[in-house]
């Protein structure tokens, strides 16, 4: 029994003892670790190497864009107004909003009667001024008839008093005789102007029957007018809006029953600023008639049409800057006048210039231009029109030379990067890259690709995760590099 306590005695001691070297040992351990963890890694001093987008400056020929907004309206627009008062008897189908007209058609008709009657007493009136103005010239014919026989009455007188003159000489006449003779010749004379007083009287009569006629003629017109303005049709082909009246309602004279609307005859009417203005002027200072481009996204559907600028306004309006302008539009299916359209005016063409995308520029007019080794030079250009997101500029001396595509705070004079040209923008992978899952090594390049310079929280992050994932140091460190880290 003294044996066996005992040897469970050692063999207590024994675990005991091992135990505490254990514990000793991983403290020692850990100790190390922790020392090691705190001192700081030495990395190889390296020149941190940016990958950027550039473009290649080639000068080209090309005519600017000036883009604005502008409403479409109506060349050829026609109120409909009653001419006069009454009842609406009969309207046409096509009298309705957006009804479609052709020139000649009858839309509605307005009560006639009156009008009738109007008419039908004007023109009885004229019959009798017709009446009138023949028996007015048939006692003037008259009136001339008799002239002429007082006046052969006259001539028969006067030969009979030559007659008795010449007996009275030969002394076989008498003086009673020749002085009878005298008398009837003077009689006769006085008939022939009792005669042409009649005549004057019955000139008179047919001027005052003409007169008459002509204002009866004139009433009959009036009449026929009024008549006929019962009546309301198309003047040109069209479209209706603004439709008011309905059939069986009364209409008073002046009041507008609808509007007729020409939609192939469209204009469109925009503000550009002054300086833009100015580019679209020739020499002698009138408008070139630019061409001008007019488009509309309806539903999905995208609308354009083509016309030329025309006039300008007269005047600047009150509290308004710029000019406002005209164009006439050709074609224009589907448009309609009070469209809200998007317009694009062809400038002159400019020659020599270079096309950039905006972020290419900065705000003092500078670029930056890849030169030898890699590294980046600042040169200027004159920027002459912003398109879009692209600017057109003159850069003289750069032809040929690539250029950064997008500016950013990190590149500027000096900087080595890795340019990255259109077309060859992906680069062959690191080999233990290769090495990775297709999919995994996909999805890695495109997000380097995509994020070549992140904020330093988020980079740390994307780094950590990298490592969690046991991807191989090597690639860690490469695309950190690639991050701009």
């Amino acid at each position: 029994m003294r044996f066996l306590r005992r040897s469970l005695v050692g063999l207590f001691l024994l675990a005991v003892t091992i135990g505490l070297l254990t514990y000793a040992g991983n403290s020692v351990r850990g100790a190390l670790e922790t020392r090691w963890s705190e001192e700081p890694r030495s990395r190889p001093a390296r020149e941190r190497v940016f990958a950027a987008n550039v473009v290649t400056v080639q000068a080209e020929t090309i005519h600017p864009v000036l883009s604005t907004f502008g409403e479409l309206r109506a060349r050829r627009t026609l109120e409909l107004r009653a001419s006069t008062s009454g009842e609406v008897v009969w309207m046409s189908d096509a009298v309705e909003e957006g009804g479609q007209v052709s020139a000649g058609d009858e839309l509605l008709r307005i009560d006639p009667v009156e009008a009738q009657s109007a008419l039908d007493t004007a023109r009885a009136d004229l019959s009798e001024a017709e009446a009138d103005l023949r028996d007015a010239e048939r006692s003037l014919t008259l009136a001339a008839d008799e002239i002429f026989a007082a006046k052969d009455q006259s001539r028969l007188r006067a030969n009979a008093l030559n007659r008795q003159l010449d007996l009275l000489e030969r002394g076989v006449g008498s003086t009673a005789a020749v002085e009878t003779a005298e008398l009837a010749l003077s009689t006769a004379n006085q008939a022939i102007l009792s005669r042409r007083q009649a005549q004057a009287s019955a000139e008179t009569r047919v001027d005052q029957a003409k007169t008459a006629l002509q204002r009866r003629k004139i009433s009959v017109a009036d009449a026929e007018r009024k008549l006929a303005d019962t009546r309301i049709t198309a003047e040109f082909d069209g479209v209706l809006s603004d439709v008011t009246v309905i059939e069986g309602g009364l209409v008073s004279a002046g009041e507008t029953l609808a509007r007729l609307v020409d939609p192939s005859a469209l204009e469109v009417a925009f503000r550009v600023s002054t300086p833009q203005y100015t580019r679209l002027l020739n020499e002698s200072g009138q408008l070139i008639g630019s061409e001008v481009t007019a488009s509309i996204d309806i539903l999905g559907v995208d609308l354009r049409a083509k016309g030329r600028v025309s006039r300008e306004s007269a005047a600047v309006g009150s509290g308004q800057t710029g000019r406002l302008l005209f164009a006439r539009m050709d074609e224009t299916p589907g448009f309609r006048p009070g469209d809200f359209v998007s317009v694009e005016i062809s400038e002159p063409a400019l020659d020599r210039v270079v096309r950039l995308p905006a972020s290419a520029v900065d705000a003092a007019g500078t670029v930056l231009v890849l030169g030898p080794e890699d590294r980046l030079q600042v040169a200027e250009v004159e920027l002459l029109r912003r398109q879009g997101d692209d600017v057109i500029v003159r850069a003289r001396g750069l032809d040929g030379r690539d250029v950064v595509a997008e500016r950013t705070p990190l590149l500027g004079a000096g900087i080595k990067i890795r340019p990255v040209r259109p077309g060859n923008a992906e680069e062959t992978p690191d080999p233990q890259l290769l090495a990775l899952d297709p999919d995994r090594r996909a999805k890695l390049v495109a997000f380097v690709e995509a994020n070549q310079f992140m904020p330093a929280e988020a980079k740390a992050r994307v780094l950590g995760q990298l490592k969690q994932d046991k991807v191989p140091a090597r690639i860690v460190e490469r695309i950190e590099s690639r991050m701009g880290g």
